[in-house]
C-alpha cells in the first residue's frame, strides 16, 4: 500500500494536481485505489501527528517540514497560513484536503509508473529525483491544467 498525504503542497513544485486527482481516477479504473480516509484531530492519531509535528519542528527548526502545513489543515485552518521563514514570500493554500490520506495500492501505482525503469536502480531521492527529470526531458508532458472550481 502507498499512502499519501498533504494534497496541494507541493503545487509550488510544479505539481499539477488535476492530474494528481486525473491519475488517482485511473488507478480506480485499475483496481489500485483503495480509499481516503481522514484522521479527526481530536483521536489518538490525530493528536499523536500534531505532537510528533510539533517536537520535529522544536528540534529541526532550521528546516522545517511541510507536515506543518498538514499539521494546519488537520487542526482547521485555511488560506495563506504561514508557520515557518522558509515559506515567507510564498503563498500557502492550506485546506482541508492536505490532511486526506489518499491509499493505492503499491503494484498498481508501480505498473501505470512511466519511468520506473529509469529509477529502478536508483539508492537514494537525489538519484531518484535527477533520474525523473532525465525521463521528463524525453518525453512529452501532459499540459498543466488547473482545477475548474
Amino acid at each position: 500500500m502507498v499512502v499519501c498525504v498533504g494534497f496541494g503542497i507541493d503545487a509550488h513544485y510544479g505539481v499539477c494536481h488535476a492530474h494528481v486527482l486525473e491519475n488517482l481516477a485511473a488507478l480506480d479504473r485499475d483496481g489500485g485505489y483503495l480509499a481516503a480516509v481522514s484522521i479527526p484531530r481530536d483521536s489518538a492519531e490525530g493528536t499523536a501527528f500534531l505532537d510528533a509535528v510539533a517536537h520535529a519542528q522544536s528540534v529541526t527548526w532550521r528546516h522545517p517540514s511541510v507536515n506543518g502545513q498538514i499539521a494546519a489543515a488537520l487542526r482547521g485552518e485555511f488560506g495563506d497560513v504561514q508557520f515557518t521563514d522558509r515559506t515567507r514570500g510564498s503563498r500557502l493554500f492550506v485546506n482541508p484536503l492536505m490532511a486526506v490520506y489518499f491509499t493505492v495500492d503499491l503494484n498498481a501505482l508501480a505498473h501505470r509508473l512511466r519511468y520506473r525503469d529509469w529509477i529502478e536502480s536508483t539508492h537514494n531521492r537525489w538519484q531518484v529525483s535527477q533520474a525523473i527529470e532525465e525521463y521528463r526531458q524525453t518525453t512529452e508532458l501532459r499540459p498543466h491544467r488547473n482545477l475548474p472550481h
